[in-house]
């Protein structure tokens, strides 16, 4: 099945794409104006990592309670609650003006993250009960190539207008996409009906516990996924930015460039690696994953030569990311596939976070270059542990 069969023929499946593509825009394009804004500010380097790791902490504080509130509730009514709580939180940045109110920002950024994490798990658990088999998993690749298109594009755009118009303009626009999206909800049925639970809402969120520490293959598949979270390179990208780049280009171009590039190898990757990405081949691809880190940690003395070694780590991640996703959609009950997936999501999140205090303390003590190519040698390990568990899958 071709992305464009699948798109023909599923019309809920477009609209959840259309959604995606919608929130996740929105999304990126005013993380540049958030992280500019911590510059402008003149924020320390634990700051700028504090601000990143709000973006990843509320899938681990609320994975617990949102995964049984997304198997329970109703899922068009629910996102457009989430909708509609990212577009006050968005507009409640309008009135942080210096890092005295840095408390309110990472208030803001992790209630708007944390409905932006149930909206994204609301639309990922939808899909297996959609479709199924190739078209489950083109459905995840069309995913991780909407989220790298949006990221590049998004994240390009937004620092184009964070230079031309404003950190203001920025959020305003935002703003409309999350209306935007509740428009494209509005006139969508997802004939979904949740399930219906005779335990109690806490019974609920221990026995979706019990269901992956009972389910080995399930947990293994867990943090193989999170090893993805490795490549959580914000804090990074930032730090580059602002001690290496902003002498040669201004600070929000360059981590919109910088972004931007490779979130283009993250939309393009799917596309050639889909074709032969498969269990076998997971063990190259995590390798390779690890050389193209390691690429842009020796390239990264030059701007213009890094973004080269920025496209190379982009390539593999996606695929990385959509097929581990596949295989664990594919190993769960369907009843248990809101709790799983945010408890999955929780895990994801929590290497995300630790990668980026990592980044975030490591800088004080050693090189920007040093720390990338730790995270290069991180995937190294992945592959020997993948090749040790996939007799299991």
């Amino acid at each position: 099945m071709t992305y464009k069969e699948l798109i023909k023929s599923n019309l809920v499946v477009r609209r959840i794409l259309t959604l995606q593509f919608i929130v996740y825009f929105g999304a990126w394009f005013s993380d540049v104006a958030i992280y500019s804004m911590l510059v402008k500010y003149h924020a320390s380097a634990f700051l700028i990592a504090s601000a990143t790791a709000m973006h990843f902490l509320p899938s681990i504080v609320l994975a617990p309670f949102s995964g049984a509130i997304i198997d329970t509730f109703d899922r068009k009514k629910l996102m457009i609650a989430l909708c509609v709580i990212e577009i006050f939180c968005t507009a409640g940045l309008f009135t942080v003006h210096s890092l005295d109110l840095a408390w309110l920002l990472m208030i803001l950024v992790f209630i708007r993250m944390g409905a932006s994490a149930m909206f994204f798990l609301s639309g990922m658990s939808m899909t297996p009960q959609l479709v199924e088999g190739i078209a489950l998993q083109r459905t995840n690749e069309l995913h991780s190539i909407i989220w790298s298109v949006t990221y590049a594009s998004g994240m390009a755009l937004g620092g184009i207008v964070v230079n031309f118009f404003g950190i203001q303009a920025s959020f305003m626009i935002d703003i409309l996409f999350f209306i935007l999206a509740i428009s494209v909800l509005y006139i969508t049925n997802f004939n979904i009906k949740p399930a219906v639970f005779r335990e109690s809402f806490l019974k609920t969120i221990k026995d979706g516990f019990n269901y992956i520490i009972k389910n080995k293959v399930v947990l293994n598949l867990i943090l193989l996924h999170a090893s993805v979270g490795l490549t959580a390179f914000d804090t990074l990208v930032t730090l580059l930015a602002d001690y290496r780049y902003k002498y040669i280009i201004a600070t929000s171009l360059a981590i919109g460039l910088t972004n931007a590039i490779r979130a283009i190898a993250l939309a393009i990757g799917p596309v050639v690696l889909g074709k032969i990405v498969n269990k076998k081949m997971l063990f190259y691809i995590f390798i390779f994953q690890g050389l193209g880190i390691a690429l842009w940690g020796v390239l990264q003395g030059n701007f213009y030569l890094a973004l080269l070694g920025v496209f190379c780590t982009g390539f593999s991640t996606a695929t990385l990311w959509s097929f581990t996703y596949n295989l664990i959609q594919t190993n769960i009950e369907q009843k248990y596939l809101g709790r799983v997936l945010a408890y999955n999501d929780m895990v994801f999140m929590l290497s995300n976070v630790v990668t980026t205090f990592f980044i975030g303390f490591a800088s004080s003590y050693m090189s920007l270059q040093n720390i990338t190519f730790c995270l290069a040698g991180m995937f190294f390990i992945v592959a020997l542990y993948y090749k040790k568990v996939v007799k299991y899958f």
